[in-house]
């Protein structure tokens, strides 16, 4: 049995100029950090070698990749050529909450196909051939920060260059800083779940026909590469204000990003005492993300005590396998 396991993230700042009808024109930055929360996937071989079963929401027995449903299992089995084997996959969140679920399972099964062949790839490779298989060969039309975030794991500025190429670099604070980053963001489920596909599509489109979305996302670069000058300076707060300034502009992309009791619940963190916030990857639905204060988080968490907090930790790991016999 090979068990391997890919980091969610959470998205500060930038998401969406990692689209390449952005990126490609205008250089794109985000910065995120993963969380120890995980999408695990579990190889075993099948007791009949030429069948493949598949265990995730559904269960799928078949004898050939091309009769698999799920598309990101069909196109990798495509690519790796392997039979007679069994895979579970379990996520400890649901998916379509905002926290990259589909690109960490992408992730997750290559570097468990990978290691069943004894293949050694690098932490990059696994990224970028990621990146193909979401982008290129099933047309998702989204970006590449969530593929890169689970891969490399921890807290990164994650800069898109216009021929494609993806720059990471550390975001390096004091210890204490980090300490204080991780205690003051609070993260609080919607309860609502969305397709991050239909949401990003429409984002792409407002991108490619519209001038002012385009210089949107201009701003939000700037803001991301603020926000990076000033946590290396541990200025930890600042980040309230960036996600506020970025909220604000990040409704303006798409109609679908927000809704009326999203924002009643972001009017209602703010009122109580959290600086900035924001819904969690493309919008819609999914997690709120709040920075509050130390003396404020228990107002805070009385306000919105209706939804389920999701504590956190931050990850450093990335990818890795977790398990091998």
């Amino acid at each position: 049995m090979i068990i391997a396991r890919a980091p969610f993230r959470v998205s500060i700042c930038g998401g969406g100029s990692d689209l390449p009808s952005f990126y490609e024109k205008h250089g794109g930055c985000v910065i995120s950090t993963t969380i120890k929360k995980y999408c695990y996937l579990t190889l075993h071989p099948a007791f009949m070698k030429n069948d493949i079963s598949l265990k995730y929401s559904k269960t799928e027995n078949v004898h050939d990749y091309s009769e698999i449903n799920h598309e990101i299992f069909r196109e990798c089995f495509r690519r790796f050529k392997i039979n007679g084997v069994e895979i579970a996959s379990m996520a400890d969140v649901p998916a379509g909450t905002g926290l990259g679920s589909s690109s960490t399972f992408t992730v997750a099964l290559l570097k468990l196909l990978y290691t069943y062949q004894n293949k050694y790839v690098s932490t990059y490779h696994i990224a970028k051939e990621a990146c193909e298989i979401e982008i290129e060969s099933l047309h998702n039309p989204i970006g590449k920060q969530d593929q890169f975030a689970a891969a490399f794991g921890g807290l990164k500025f994650y800069e898109f260059m216009r021929d494609g190429f993806v720059k990471i670099e550390p975001i390096i604070m004091k210890p204490e800083s980090y300490k204080k980053l991780q205690g003051n963001l609070l993260m609080f489920y919607t309860g609502i779940t969305r397709s991050a596909s239909k949401i990003l599509d429409e984002q792409k489109k407002n991108i490619e026909h519209d001038k002012a979305k385009e210089e949107i996302l201009v701003k939000m670069c700037d803001l991301t590469r603020d926000l990076k000058a000033h946590l290396e300076q541990n200025d930890v707060d600042y980040v309230g204000e960036v996600l506020a300034k970025a909220w604000s502009l990040k409704k303006q992309m798409a109609g679908s990003i927000s809704q009326s009791v999203i924002d009643e619940y972001y009017e209602r963190g703010i009122k109580a005492g959290a600086t900035g916030g924001k819904l969690l990857g493309a919008g819609g639905g999914g997690f709120l993300l709040f920075y509050v204060p130390q003396d404020k988080q228990e107002s805070v968490r009385q306000e919105l005590k209706e939804l389920k907090e999701l504590p956190f930790e931050f990850d450093n790991s990335g990818v890795s396998i977790v398990f091998n016999d």
